[in-house]
């Protein structure tokens, strides 16, 4: 490996470092804050390095990796978002018993799990990447250990990620068998190829597609979602609901730009009928919900069943939908699990309705934030989410997917009704007991504060970011 090689894996060497360097403060001082410090300076400097990084690119790093502007675009994404989770995750831990200082460091090593999977161009790394992720995020979603809902929540993640781990080498597997290589490009060549397309190559395919599909969290593998999603802490939960999602639909769509799913009709109509299944489940299910935690969950399946439509349509437009919706979905997501956390006290986490019942007369500012974090997820005009379901419906247009547009539609309109039940209760009077409150954190107000603002930033003048979006993306589109 040259020289030129270790300075493009800078941002994964600067996870991989803060996370020794965390290792020794938890060793030698076993301090909250200086834990917690350590972890933010960490992703800041992974921020940092990406514009000089990106000098270099594109650069394969042996048949395992390429270190391109895609990888950087998404690795800034989520370094981001690994920050916001970081900090919102401070206040909520103080107000636990117990040491807290190993769970900044689960939190880099799953961040760069993450960070390996928006790069990765082989079969390897890709499985590398996701279990370095998922191990870190059986003891995350398990680390309040006087919960019993939490408890629950890392070992029903546990199994279900195991099995789909197993899909996924079977997958591979089999794939491998068919192709003969495990390198994206290679199997994408293969599959021109005539022959190719039998029963092997589409049996790995489809068992690829299950595993995937337990990461993504897309009907019919999402039965886990809501029970982790009300089980794990609240900062665990936005992380898992964006940085864990966003980083393996990143590689899905390197993957699928590379072994054309329109030439493979079986293929094609299966992520279809999973894209439609996605959100009309995630959407009626989320109806018949009275948790907060879990209509957020349902929330997500619907939203991935949106981003399957630029999949679908290809090419560089979709490329590009793709790339920002992940964007505003980041953003809303955690700021709507952001005002849980902060809401969240030491004995449970504010997931009852009743918690946020009033909350408009009790503290306004929160009261506001929730109210556009929600409004962007349901897709009202100038907010993040409008714009990004705008460009997810013209990908879609454009590609003449005239079913998935119509279940995009209808499943909006369905979306805003448990949107709007919850600001029914946060903007109704409060109950003559109201549910406690949490002190002010300074950490999680000014996350907050700073997702508030790049959200309407997005809604309202979104030309920048869709600028450098499409810069970033011509070496996949």
């Amino acid at each position: 490996m040259t020289k030129t090689d270790i300075i493009t894996l800078l941002p994964l060497l600067i996870l991989a470092s803060t996370s020794i360097a965390a290792m020794l403060v938890i060793a030698f001082f076993r301090n909250h804050k200086y834990t917690a410090l350590v972890a933010l300076v960490g992703f800041a400097m992974a921020i940092a390095s990406l514009p000089a990084v990106a000098t270099m690119t594109p650069r394969a790093i042996t048949p395992l990796l390429i270190i391109d502007r895609y990888a950087l675009f998404y690795m800034g994404l989520i370094f981001c978002a690994a920050f916001v989770v970081a900090a919102l995750a401070y206040s909520y831990l103080e107000r636990h018993d117990g040491y807290h200082a190993e769970f900044y460091l689960l939190l880099l090593i799953a961040t760069l799990g993450t960070a390996v999977l928006t790069a990765s161009t082989h079969f390897a790394s890709f499985f590398l990447g996701i279990e370095i992720l998922s191990v870190s995020l059986y003891a995350m979603a398990a680390y309040l250990r006087h919960s019993d809902r939490s408890i629950e929540a890392g070992v029903k993640y546990l199994i279900l990620a195991a099995v789909s781990s197993a899909f996924l080498l079977f997958g591979m597997a089999l794939v491998y068998a068919e192709t003969g290589s495990m390198e994206f490009a290679k199997i994408a060549s293969a599959t021109t190829a005539p022959g190719i397309h039998g029963l092997p190559f589409l049996m790995g395919s489809g068992l690829v597609i299950v595993g995937l599909g337990f990461k993504l969290a897309v009907v019919p593998f999402h039965l886990w979602t809501p029970d982790v999603y009300e089980g794990a802490p609240a900062p665990v939960t936005a992380f898992i609901a964006t940085v864990s999602k966003g980083a393996v639909f990143a590689l899905v769509l390197r993957y699928f730009s590379l072994v054309d799913i329109h030439a493979q009709r079986p293929l094609f109509v299966i992520f279809t009928v999973i894209a439609v299944a996605s959100m009309f489940a995630g959407n009626l299910l989320a109806l018949l919900q009275s948790n907060v935690k879990r209509i957020l969950a349902y929330s997500s399946i619907s939203h991935l069943g949106y981003l399957l439509v630029t999949l679908l349509a290809g090419g560089s437009l979709a490329v590009t939908a793709a790339a920002f919706y992940l964007t505003a979905y980041f953003v809303t997501t955690l700021g709507a699990f952001g005002v849980v956390t902060v809401l969240s006290g030491g004995d449970r986490d504010a997931d009852s309705m009743d918690d946020y019942q009033g909350l408009a007369w009790r503290r306004p500012w929160l009261a506001g934030v929730f109210t556009v974090m929600l409004l962007s997820l349901a897709g009202i005009p100038l907010t993040a989410g409008f714009v990004g379901k705008f460009y997810v419906v013209a990908a879609g247009v454009g590609s003449a997917l005239w079913l998935l547009i119509i279940a995009l539609v209808i499943n909006s309109v369905i979306g805003l009704f448990y949107y709007l039940r919850i600001l029914v209760a946060v903007y109704g009077q409060p109950k003559q007991e109201p549910a406690p409150i949490p002190g002010r954190s300074f950490s999680g107000h000014a996350a907050l504060a700073g997702l508030t603002v790049i959200l309407v930033w997005l809604g309202v003048y979104p030309g920048p970011i869709i600028d450098i979006i499409r810069k970033t993306i011509q070496s996949l589109a």
